[in-house]
């Protein structure tokens, strides 16, 4: 495709003024096809709603769809719409919390887990590293055990130490939120500060992030987006998945809260090389470490960052539209995904309620169709 050179032309109904901002310059087709596939989804009840932000070199394409809650009343989705980032968390506090306490040398890399949490022994666990935990390669099971019932943050921690491996670490590529609830607990225990409190001061404080936070007020109900009614209670400001909510609502795999804005002031951070504008939350070769492939040794077909997802079953956001190798990002299960170009300063965020009011069908359909069509519109490169 060629270079962007059009300004975009939306033949487009919007309902009001504050649901849309645009100034990207893009190819003609681009708004009527990704405004058809959204539009599609939701009038399909794939999801209740959702916002879309593209973005290349500060321009922006970014638009809100559909409602932002059903039930119990509806309320249209707005383009400041706070969500449930699910594992989002990991690639947004957790890994880059690792990181910031790399560069204060209170961890390395590839320090032995049971460095920094000397009851992980029993098996190879003496083997699994930090790095392993990151990249999904430390042959831990994917989830806590739910059985028995078990209830706060230190049993937990407690279980997810006690697990046996089911693989020997670094042999096998399996993603696991029972890696990132240890590296949350390693925050901690690094720095002295929970993974909310330590996200908070050194990386969303910093950039303005102000919808950003784990167990938000309750007084941006209004904002934030409700997820699955169980039985008669809607969980609603409240963490989805239920081991985070079991723990409290804190914890390294789960538990953030953010909106399209605030995510893509962490988007420009790290294409940024660790910076946006004058506030520096990562080093330039931080960010180049965490975005680069470390599971060469391990298999051709899966490139794992520490935290950031390059080439795997997880790709869909990629799409057709991203290069391989060159762009990398994440997915939530409630429905989020970002994938970014660095090379172009070019970023996509989705971010959906699909759990709302009842668990839907997969979304990965719908990420891949928006990945290619955002990629061809920013007129990247293979």
């Amino acid at each position: 495709m060629e270079r962007l050179i059009h300004l975009l032309i939306f033949p487009l109904v919007i309902a009001s003024a504050s649901a849309v901002e645009i100034n990207l310059p893009a190819s003609a087709e681009m708004p009527q096809s990704i405004d058809s596939v959204i539009n599609e989804a939701v009038n399909k009840s794939k999801i209740p709603g959702g916002v879309i932000w593209l973005e290349r070199e500060g321009n922006k394409y970014h638009k809100a769809y559909g409602h932002q809650s059903l039930i119990p009343v509806k309320r249209v989705m707005k383009n400041n719409s706070i969500f449930d980032a699910a594992s989002l968390t990991k690639v947004m506090a957790t890994a880059p919390s690792i990181m910031i306490l790399i560069e204060q040398g209170r961890i390395v890399l590839d320090d032995p887990v049971r460095k920094h949490l000397p009851e992980f022994i029993g098996g190879n666990k003496n083997k699994v590293t930090i790095k392993q935990l990151l990249t999904h390669t430390s042959g831990l099971r994917p989830v806590l055990p739910k059985k028995p019932a078990w209830h706060g943050y230190d049993k937990a921690i407690k279980l997810g130490i006690s697990l046996e491996l089911t693989e020997f670490p670094g042999k096998k590529f399996r993603y696991s939120d029972v890696n990132f609830i240890l590296l949350g607990e390693i925050v901690r225990r690094a720095s002295g500060m929970k993974l909310d409190k330590f996200a908070k001061e050194k990386i969303f404080q910093p950039l303005k992030m102000l919808d950003t936070n784990f167990k938000p007020s309750r007084s941006l109900l209004s904002r934030i987006t409700p997820t699955t009614r169980e039985g008669n209670t809607l969980i609603h400001g409240i963490v989805h998945d239920p081991s985070a909510r079991a723990m409290g609502g804190v914890a390294g795999h789960a538990g953030l809260f953010t909106s399209a804005p605030d995510l893509a002031r962490y988007c420009r951070m790290i294409i940024g090389g660790g910076k946006l504008g004058n506030i520096r939350v990562l080093k330039k070769e931080s960010v180049e470490l965490m975005t680069r492939n470390h599971t060469a040794h391990i298999s051709r077909k899966v490139k794992r960052g520490i935290g950031w997802d390059i080439d795997s079953v997880f790709s869909s956001p990629r799409g057709e539209g991203f290069p391989i190798g060159l762009s990398f990002g994440h997915t939530g299960w409630t429905g989020g995904s970002v994938w970014i170009h660095p090379k172009s300063k070019s970023f996509l965020i989705f971010l959906s309620n699909r759990n709302h009011p009842y668990e839907r069908r997969s979304i990965k359909p719908l990420r891949y169709e928006l990945g290619t069509l955002s990629g061809k519109s920013l007129g990247l490169k293979k």
